[in-house]
């Protein structure tokens, strides 16, 4: 059941900009996020989000998925970034916000069964064709797409939706772990840990394809078409990503097939050994100068894991791994990665309550609004 049946539109909130006597009468000028530091956009705001054209405004898409892995809680994140306040703090930074329908992960399984390492498959499949749908219309219409996961498994559909309306857009994956496995070489089968290995460039063995795992043939170049996704043709080909296309930063828990596969393709690629050895400064030039070298003009597309934070700080999360970013640490990427000028799109993913008690679980939804903040254009001063 969607939470919203339309999408609706709120206005910057007065005093900041892009706001005006006809569009902010019913903004709410509360100060946001849970700190006592007042929002606004980082300096030079208008040298910030490029990508996305005056009056800029933010589709803020809910996408309450758990199929992507085991454990029940994840769809709740939503519920509990938008409870705390999201949208107002958005506007409080000088965005419209589109307040789109839930993305209803509730599909039914219709039987259809791989011997591939594909869990819930076609649930999530389905699942992300929906959001690939939602993120593809919002970029194409020169919105910035915000996902507000759910398991990773969403960034399959937030991610093919922004490539598809924006060819070469750059990606830095914040996150414990790779996700680059696919059904043919997973050891668990859980999809959340296949989002960038099923979009990317040779990681389907040949002679092979996504026409064999059910629920994704909608990624496959054969595909037919339906209304919000067509097929595909030579110049509009299936989203894809190249192995220059990503950036991982502080991967610290990837397996071993994995490891194999970053090193062939030569991923750019910063572990927490590289945060540890360099420091998170250093470690967010290089990752930015790697995807902008080229096109200093290339969108970025930022998707956040809460398990890359350290469980210490973030505990209410599914895969959990000691030795993650600090509190500042975390912070630092979104920042940087807002400071680029260059992002266009994000995810922000794998909160969940249920897995700690009820301190953990605020701590966490705390985190992750404030994460969200910072990478949407807030500072100290």
């Amino acid at each position: 059941m969607f939470r919203r049946s339309l999408p609706r539109l709120l206005a910057p909130a007065p005093g900041v900009p892009g706001a005006s006597q006809a569009n902010t009468a019913n903004a709410t000028p509360q100060a946001a996020g849970f700190g006592n530091i007042t929002d606004q956009m980082l300096p030079s705001s208008s040298a910030l989000f490029r990508p996305i054209p005056a009056p800029r405004t933010v589709a803020v898409i809910p996408a309450p998925m758990t199929y992507g892995q085991p454990f029940m809680g994840t769809d709740k994140g939503p519920d509990l970034l938008l409870d705390a306040g999201i949208n107002s703090s958005l506007t409080q930074l000088g965005w419209r916000v589109s307040s789109e329908p839930e993305v209803n992960p509730a599909i039914e399984d219709d039987g259809r069964s791989t011997p591939l390492a594909a869990k819930n498959s076609v649930r999530v499949g389905l699942g992300c064709k929906a959001l690939a749908k939602v993120t593809h219309r919002a970029a194409r219409g020169g919105m910035f797409p915000l996902t507000l996961g759910g398991d990773h498994s969403v960034a399959l559909g937030s991610l093919a939706g922004v490539l598809r309306a924006r060819p070469g857009t750059g990606v830095i994956w914040v996150d414990a772990h790779a996700d680059l496995n696919t059904p043919w070489i997973s050891d668990s089968g859980n999809m959340h840990g296949m989002p960038v290995g099923l979009l990317m460039e040779g990681m389907v063995p040949e002679g092979a394809g996504l026409l064999d795992v059910p629920g994704l043939e909608w990624l496959d170049k054969t595909w037919a078409g339906e209304e919000g996704w067509p097929k595909y043709t030579p110049e509009d080909p299936p989203p894809r990503l190249s192995p220059q296309d990503i950036v991982y930063v502080g991967l610290r828990d990837v397996d071993q097939k994995e490891r194999d596969a970053i090193k062939k393709l030569g991923i750019r690629t910063f572990t927490m050994y590289d945060i540890d050895k360099h420091g998170v400064g250093a470690v967010m030039e290089k990752a930015v100068r790697h995807l902008l070298s080229k096109d200093l003009n290339r969108p970025i597309h930022l998707s956040y894991d809460i398990d890359a934070v350290d469980p210490a700080q973030a505990p209410a999360t599914g895969t959990a791994v000691r030795g993650g970013l600090t509190y500042r640490e975390a912070h630092f990427i979104a920042e940087s990665v807002c400071a680029s000028g260059q992002l266009g799109s994000a995810d922000i993913v794998e909160l969940n309550p249920t897995l700690s008690d009820q301190e953990g679980a605020d701590q966490t939804t705390e985190l992750g609004f404030q994460l969200v903040t910072s990478f949407m254009g807030k500072s100290i001063i």
